[in-house]
């Protein structure tokens, strides 16, 4: 792609490291932002970084937040005794958008991936063994997405919590194999998380 600018160039390159965005929709992005009004960008460029700057990770579970402990964290209403095990943030987001569970939930902020050099250490596991070992937690759901990473990742909590009588769970397959949380429908998710199974059944079943 020839550009006749530099400025242009390098906003489109910037833009195109974005996940999803390939070189034309960076420039058609990158050419709407410079028909907008100056302060749109600027609104646009402050939010960012006060987003890099300021945000905060819920030192309870680790989702994103503005304060210490998220809101749903601090919420009273929320049962404590059960934990949704989600890869990231967006996970949260779609299953709060289901209205259908009132427990807590913990981020581990990705998936064991040897092949992509992630191993347990580099997720919040450890954190999530400490609370479970606390005693208060009576059920763990396992969200993670349906693919080898997912149920690697799963199985080795699952081992980590031997010993301690903590009921553990997964989401049922009303998601399909190899798909992600975020992209379900509210109702198939819904359905999942309420259907959820032992997970020792799910081990029985693969």
């Amino acid at each position: 792609m020839e550009f006749s600018s530099k400025l242009l160039e390098n906003a489109v390159y910037e833009m195109s490291q974005l996940p999803g965005i390939g070189k034309r929709t960076a420039l058609r992005l990158v050419l709407h932002l410079l028909k907008q009004p100056s302060e749109r960008t600027v609104n646009l460029s402050s939010a960012l970084l006060n987003l890099k700057d300021s945000v905060k990770f819920c030192k309870n579970c680790h989702n994103i937040s503005d304060v210490d402990l998220c809101e749903i964290c601090a919420n009273p209403k929320r049962d404590k005794t059960l934990v949704c095990v989600v890869e990231d943030i967006r996970d949260v987001m779609a299953l709060e958008n289901t209205g259908q569970y009132k427990g807590l939930y913990h981020v581990l902020g990705g998936k064991i991936s040897p092949m992509e050099g992630v191993g347990p250490q580099d997720l919040n596991i450890h954190s999530l063994v400490d609370k479970a070992k606390q005693g208060e937690i009576k059920e763990l759901i396992f969200a993670l997405s349906s693919t080898m990473e997912g149920d690697t990742t799963n199985f080795y909590i699952y081992k980590q919590l031997e010993g301690l009588d903590i009921k553990t769970s997964t989401i049922a397959r009303g998601i399909a194999v190899g798909d992600e949380l975020e992209y379900a429908d509210e109702i198939t998710l819904g359905r999942s998380i309420m259907n959820r199974i032992p997970f020792e059944g799910s081990l029985k079943a693969n």
